[in-house]
């Protein structure tokens, strides 16, 4: 049977509990044996058959108790609330995995890691992203608040720029490195909380098929 066709081109920001540079990202275990993250994704252009999905807002609370590859993890999907049903139901479907490749997404690679998922929110996100002075915040009250901020020599105090290209990578191409501050609230069904843990923003572009390069 073909699949729905589907596309989503943005912007992410994420963050992570492990140290700068997290571990996951080079095939290694987690910095503390677990992980635990959150992430934001504004999409510019994007669509799931023929419902639009340009401007809308989405992303995500995790855990997992060891490496990901290990699962039993857990995710909280939000949704943005100007989105309408088809809207939701198009992102959830996109996140959950469904209507892609095997492997061929981060989605598609968490959701055969997780064995809970909580009810999804549907609210305001606010969210801003300056790729050139690398830094990103995204915030849904009483939920999640996450701010990504260029890491910081700790000598000089200068801005230290690290950006990593994985070009067979199933997130992105490319992404900026930096140092996120997480917290979360009252609603969140997983809690997050970090002063300075790994953080990473970048351009992305998925589809069924994976990561358009």
């Amino acid at each position: 049977m073909a699949r729905i066709d589907w596309s989503l081109k943005g912007v992410e920001i994420t963050a992570c509990n492990c140290d700068w540079g997290c571990p996951c990202q080079f095939n290694a275990l987690p910095t503390h044996g677990h992980c635990r993250a959150s992430t934001a994704i504004e999409i510019e252009r994007g669509h799931f058959g023929e419902t639009k999905l340009d401007g809308l807002r989405f992303g995500g609370l995790f855990a997992w108790p060891k490496a990901i590859h290990q699962g039993d993890g857990e995710a909280q999907p939000f949704i943005d609330a100007r989105a309408n049903e088809a809207q939701r139901n198009a992102l959830l479907t996109i996140m959950s995995g469904g209507e892609t490749e095997p492997g061929a997404t981060i989605f598609n690679v968490f959701a055969a890691t997780l064995t809970r998922m909580h009810d999804p929110l549907f609210v305001p996100i606010d969210f801003t992203l300056d790729r050139k002075k690398r830094q990103g915040h995204f915030r849904i009250a009483n939920v999640v608040e996450v701010n990504d901020e260029p890491i910081h020599n700790p000598v000089t105090g200068r801005e230290h720029v690290a950006r990593v290209s994985l070009p067979n990578g199933f997130e992105y191409t490319e992404a900026d490195f930096v140092s996120s501050r997480t917290e979360t609230g009252k609603a969140a069904a997983i809690p997050l909380s970090w002063a300075a843990g790994h953080g990473h923003i970048a351009n992305v572009h998925w589809t069924g098929d994976g990561v358009v390069r």
